[in-house]
């Protein structure tokens, strides 16, 4: 497939980019060299060869979510700036019609 100045109006318009007449010609030659080196590297044979989805075998790295210990409700609110009862008390964040 080429690329031609009007697949590159047609993607920018699509992406809402302004590209000047500059920028519009660089990116067809552009383009252009990305397609030809994707279409190189379909050529190469892939038989054998498992579907990856990084390039180096990747691990779960967060440990097992367990039951522990837990602060006692007390301490916790203790250090809270303002309380209702068992409860933190913070400002509201939606705003409210005043009540009549």
């Amino acid at each position: 497939m080429s690329i031609t100045p009007s697949i590159v109006n047609h993607v920018a318009r699509l992406a809402r980019l302004e590209l000047s007449p500059e920028e519009r010609e660089r990116l067809v030659h552009e383009l252009a060299a990305i397609l030809d080196h994707l279409a190189k590297l379909n050529e190469l044979s892939t038989t054998g060869v498992e579907p990856t989805s990084h390039v180096i075998p990747m691990t779960n790295v967060f440990r097992d979510d367990t039951v522990g210990r837990s602060l006692p409700r007390e301490a916790v609110l203790e250090g809270a700036p303002e309380r209702d009862g068992e409860f933190f008390k913070v400002p509201p964040i939606i705003e409210t019609e005043p009540e009549p």
